[in-house]
């Protein structure tokens, strides 16, 4: 079972709109191909993993978005860290 569950928030700098939009598109297929479980919200995305995984796929990210040419990024992350274990679906299944 998962331990933590990271929110991740990619602010790249881009001249457009239309460039922020593409270059969280690229943040989030790193997350997508890290094969940990996620939700993309309208303002953040959810993973759910191992802490230090799931911190190593926000650092592959940053390094992304500055590969594809942003001069820099902002990152704003939320951590629970949970030992026990900890998924989305126990904090919001009765909400569902």
């Amino acid at each position: 079972m998962a331990t933590a569950l990271v929110s991740v928030q990619i602010i790249p700098k881009a001249s457009s709109t239309e460039e922020v939009i593409g270059l969280v598109d690229e943040a989030i297929k790193i997350i997508d191909s890290s094969g940990v479980n996620y939700e993309v919200h309208p303002l953040e995305t959810t993973m759910e993993g191992e802490l230090e995984h799931l911190l190593a796929v926000i650092a592959e990210m940053n390094k992304k978005i500055i590969e594809l040419g942003s001069p820099n990024v902002i990152s704003q992350v939320k951590i629970l860290y949970q030992p026990e274990g900890i998924t989305m679906g126990r904090l919001t299944e009765k909400y569902r």
